[in-house]
């Protein structure tokens, strides 16, 4: 916006920003969100006429009395969190106004996902929902209805929130948190552990709505370990208890299909085997997304040296029993492999192409995910791959070891 001038800061626009947060804290206090001073909000100054990553920011100041505030008691920053102008002290007992200690994780929320709005939360569902399990790192919820109202999320979808823990001073969890957004394109919010909740949205309709969201799942979270019943699978039956092992927090280390399986026990014995998932389970979802899926596009390669062997011979036959119906119905993308008779570089070529195409369309398809299997687990048998875990993998594998039960990882 180059200088912002004092007639645009008296604009109807800021005007009318500054007096929602102003409404908005009033709301919020009457849920318990921001008492006792804690948690705050902010917000973009919509206008049309400027490009969203240089409209003005409005943030509520800390340490003040949220549902006591005046429009005129927010500071004002530029897209790139500058600030451009700060709210009149106040007379005794009046603090000398200072800008929300939150501004830096916020400002992580507005560049990193383009937030039109953030707002932080001290609601006690928010921090109770990470005390349940204390050494989760993610809290997983799913088959709830209000689970619609998150962004991209559906009723049978799995809510994935990641939970990063508190320190003593809220702007030393910038980093955690810009970590925790990077690791999970998906998600709208992060938790901290023992302290609350940070929501962004495209504007500030849309932060409210999923805040809400958010606290009603928690609540619901919340009562259903209070009546002994698991919120995490589909059914929300009871929680499975076995000697030795934490119940709730084995099976929320489960993949999504293990946990499903469980639930359906009804009372029955834990089962022998458990089946862990790699995204957001064992292993970071930046691991897959970042090392693995880009590894996977060494599909030419990895045929080359492989062509001869059966399983890479089995690999491009169901592969092209895939293409030839891929063909005939007509799929984007799809171009025929040569006869077994045809020249290796031919045939591979062509197989290139297909499974390019498939990676592009995202397809969940046995042909293509038993391929990347293969070229992962080449990948680790020649040392090109590393995997890595969370910290408390090894810890629940030796105790489930310990209890007897088999583990196995889901590869692909």
């Amino acid at each position: 916006m180059g200088s912002v001038s004092q007639a645009y800061l008296e604009s109807e626009p800021v005007k009318g920003a500054r007096s929602l947060i102003s409404e908005l804290c009033r709301q919020f206090y009457s849920l318990g969100w921001v008492s006792g001073t804690g948690g705050s909000i902010t917000m973009k100054v919509h206008d049309s006429s400027i490009p969203k990553p240089q409209q003005l920011i409005l943030m509520s100041p800390s340490g003040v009395q949220k549902e006591r505030m005046e429009p005129e008691d927010m500071y004002v920053l530029s897209g790139d969190g500058a600030i451009i102008s700060s709210p009149s002290p106040k007379p005794y007992p009046h603090k000398p106004p200072k800008c929300s200690d939150c501004a830096p994780l916020f400002m992580k929320a507005y560049h990193m996902r383009d937030a039109g709005a953030v707002i932080h939360s001290h609601g006690m569902e928010s921090c109770l929902a990470t005390m349940i399990s204390p050494h989760l790192k993610e809290f997983r919820i799913t088959h709830m209805e209000m689970i619609k109202g998150i962004q991209g999320h559906g009723y049978y979808d799995e809510l994935v929130i990641p939970i990063i823990e508190n320190t003593a001073y809220e702007n030393e969890l910038t980093d955690s948190l810009a970590k925790a957004i990077e690791a999970y394109p998906k998600i709208t919010a992060v938790l901290v552990r023992n302290h609350g909740i940070y929501v962004w949205g495209d504007s500030w309709i849309s932060a409210k709505t999923q805040s809400e969201c958010y606290h009603y799942l928690f609540d619901a979270a919340i009562k259903l370990h209070q009546l002994g019943l698991d919120w995490s699978t589909p059914d929300h039956g009871p929680i499975q208890v076995v000697k030795g092992v934490p119940s709730v927090d084995c099976r929320m280390n489960m993949s999504k299909k293990a946990r499903i399986a469980d639930s359906n026990c009804n009372g029955k014995p834990f089962p022998r085997c458990i089946v862990l998932d790699i995204e957001g389970t064992t292993t970071p979802i930046s691991f897959v997304t970042d090392i693995l899926f880009p590894y996977a596009q060494n599909v030419g390669r990895h045929l080359s040296a492989t062509y001869a062997s059966a399983e890479t011979q089995d690999d491009i036959k169901l592969l092209r029993s895939q293409v030839e119906d891929d063909l005939k119905q007509g799929v984007i993308g799809a171009v025929p492999i040569p006869s077994e008779d045809a020249e290796k570089e031919e045939v591979i070529a062509a197989l290139v192409a297909n499974v390019e195409a498939m990676i592009k369309a995202d397809r969940k398809i046995t042909a293509l995910k038993q391929l990347q299997g293969h070229i992962w687990r080449t990948g680790f048998e020649n040392n090109e791959l590393k995997g890595i875990v969370f910290d408390d993998v090894p810890e629940a594998l030796e105790k489930w070891h310990a209890s007897g039960v088999k583990c196995f990882h889901k590869l692909f």
